[in-house]
């Protein structure tokens, strides 16, 4: 075990960086660093590696317990989200941030690694 990871940081990239900041503050609670470029706090997580002829893409999922009430959690906030759609992996809707950029969230059914100490 090699206890130099202490975490990661994931970066959207966005047309409307101020209404997706707001969106993740304001809609999805996440807690930040504040000011003019806050940093989000996210719950555990984990990273998976797939092969690929493109190894300049990435991929970024949130997590959660029960995608029926994610998405009903979200229309109240008047966000739009797909239809939860089976993906075998997991239960998954996506959503589309104010800047344009597509999110998905999924409820998985794959095994969970535990989170490091």
């Amino acid at each position: 075990k090699i206890d130099m990871i202490t975490g990661g940081h994931a970066l959207i990239f966005s047309k409307d960086a101020e209404a997706d900041r707001a969106f993740f503050q304001d809609v999805l609670d996440l807690p930040s660093t504040g000011g003019h470029w806050p940093i989000f706090g996210l719950p555990p997580s984990e990273l998976g590696v797939h092969p690929s002829d493109d190894s300049e893409h990435h991929l970024l999922y949130l997590l959660c317990d029960d995608v029926d009430a994610f998405v009903a959690k979200m229309t109240e906030k008047k966000v739009a989200c797909s239809a939860a759609e089976d993906k075998g992996f997991g239960l998954m809707t996506t959503l589309t941030l104010p800047g344009g950029g597509k999110l998905g969230v999924y409820k998985p059914k794959h095994a969970r690694p535990e989170n490091p100490p």
